[in-house]
């Protein structure tokens, strides 16, 4: 792990590390500030009920990412990665203020489109996050920098939504004061990232996002082992995401909890992903490792699985503070198991990233990571729908933990048939892991 955090003193990767931090923490402070706003005060913005207002903002920030994607990767492969970062981050101090227009104006339009502006800001950054890193970091340190990106944009994501919550019951002024600081700081620290060359600059860019993204995806299949990349990471993304969006009902429903045990529960999985991350990079010593995403798999099944039957049969019948929550009988399985699905999938999804940068073509590299980035929000559009489906026919929340476990397993059982060889990487694997104690 000290690789990996020696990394963050190096100006190779330091300042793209803290850009890429503070940007998913604002789009994340914005998002959850205004699901909470609209949510608990919906009568002041709107007549539409808030949970058609939750899934509209959540469908609405998605969107650019498939309508955007391809044209971010051409941008990634035609100019220098640096500069579009900065004008990525002079683009969030303009979308910041627009957003404060629409507070000030109470405008529910104004702020949905602020709210787009934030995905297409994402949609931007991407492919110039992770097309980047092969170019300021040797082959042994990517694995390592993906790890930092990883557990940063995880912790980011958690402090975020946090700090969105909390200053949604202050006032909207904080909202926008927070946000637009945050915004000129990730330009501020932008401007230290080191120049990196355009691997195409002769590229035409092709404005039409269907062609391209068709294009984007015959890149990424050109490479077998990149193409079955996308598909784990996008897995990936459809299993967490699936996870979190059930958090609020199962925190209430299930555990019978408050308010704050949403986040305890958010907190814990975090946790789990960034320790998971870090300790990828120890055990696979620089090297990308079939094994480490064999055994994330299995251990995302394992405690997928255990989550659903450890889950209470039926909620305590008053709701729980969180001191009466951790000391429930079920509770502290519960947390073990979230703890454990988040370090899998750290595991898990670390050297995908890595392999994918590797073996990409780095002349369109960027527009690969377009291609798994439109890959990932299709899970995730199909994986929600398919939780909605479920639950609405009788499914409980405990039940669609379980079958996603299941998905886990099916998972593990293609890399064994997919990658020759990773079983038996495994086992070398696990004697080392348990040695080193």
């Amino acid at each position: 792990m000290s690789t990996s955090f020696s990394l963050l003193a190096t100006r190779r990767f330091g300042p793209f590390f803290g850009t890429q931090f503070l940007g998913a923490f604002n789009d994340n402070l914005f998002k959850n500030a205004l699901i909470v706003l609209l949510t608990f005060h919906a009568a002041q913005w709107t007549t539409l009920a808030p949970e058609l207002l939750a899934n509209v903002a959540a469908g609405v920030f998605i969107l650019p990412f498939f309508l955007f994607s391809a044209t971010a990767g051409q941008l990634a492969d035609k100019y220098d990665k640096a500069l579009l970062a900065r004008l990525v981050k002079v683009l969030e101090i303009g979308i910041v203020l627009i957003a404060g227009v629409g507070f000030a104006l109470h405008s529910l339009a104004v702020l949905l489109g602020a709210l787009f502006l934030f995905g297409l800001h994402s949609t931007l950054f991407g492919p110039v996050k992770y097309a980047l890193l092969p170019q300021h970091l040797r082959d042994d340190e990517l694995v390592g920098g993906n790890a930092m990106i990883e557990a940063g944009t995880f912790v980011a994501i958690l402090v975020g939504t946090l700090a969105g919550g909390l200053l949604a019951t202050i006032d909207s002024l904080w909202i926008t004061g927070a946000c637009l600081a945050t915004a000129v700081a990730g330009y501020l620290v932008s401007r230290g990232i080191p120049a990196a060359p355009a691997p195409d600059p002769a590229l035409r860019i092709n404005p039409n996002p269907f062609s391209e993204t068709w294009r984007n995806i015959g890149y990424a299949r050109e490479d077998r082992k990149v193409f079955q990349a996308i598909l784990g990471i996008s897995w990936f993304w459809l299993f967490g995401a699936l996870l979190l969006a059930q958090f609020p009902a199962y925190a209430r429903s299930v555990l019978g909890g408050s308010e704050t045990s949403v986040t305890l529960l958010l907190a814990t999985f975090t946790f789990g992903v960034g320790i998971g991350s870090l300790l990828c990079e120890r055990l696979s010593a620089g090297q990308v490792k079939a094994g480490l995403v064999l055994l994330g798999a299995i251990g995302m099944m394992l405690f997928g699985l255990d989550l659903s039957f450890a889950s209470p049969a039926r909620p305590a019948p008053a709701t729980l503070g969180m001191q009466a929550l951790l000391a429930a009988a079920g509770t502290p399985r519960v947390l073990v198991d979230l703890f454990a699905i988040g370090l899998f999938g750290g595991l898990f999804i670390v050297p995908l990233y890595a392999l994918m940068q590797l073996r990409a073509n780095p002349a369109h590299r960027a527009r690969v990571i377009a291609a798994n980035n439109i890959a990932n929000a299709l899970f995730m559009v199909v994986g929600a729908l398919l939780a909605a489906k479920l639950l609405s026919a009788g499914c409980t929340i405990p039940q669609l933990f379980g079958l996603a476990a299941v998905g886990n397993g099916v998972m593990a059982v293609l890399i064994v048939r997919l990658v020759p060889g990773s079983l038996g990487r495994l086992r070398r694997l696990l004697p080392r892991t348990t040695g080193q104690g």
